[in-house]
């Protein structure tokens, strides 16, 4: 692929994450997602 191509492509997931995780910030998932995480991790090392 031609490089522009790249950097273009690059640009708009970029920019997509971002909106995304400042969508999750502002609507107070930032706890939800948190204790999720450490659910998952306590089940993965046996403790949860």
């Amino acid at each position: 692929m031609k490089r522009t191509v790249r950097i273009c492509i690059f640009s708009v997931l970029f920019a997509l994450g971002t909106a995304f995780l400042l969508y999750g910030i502002f609507s107070n998932q930032v706890s939800s997602v948190l204790i999720k995480a450490t659910h998952i991790c306590l089940e993965c090392i046996g403790i949860g």
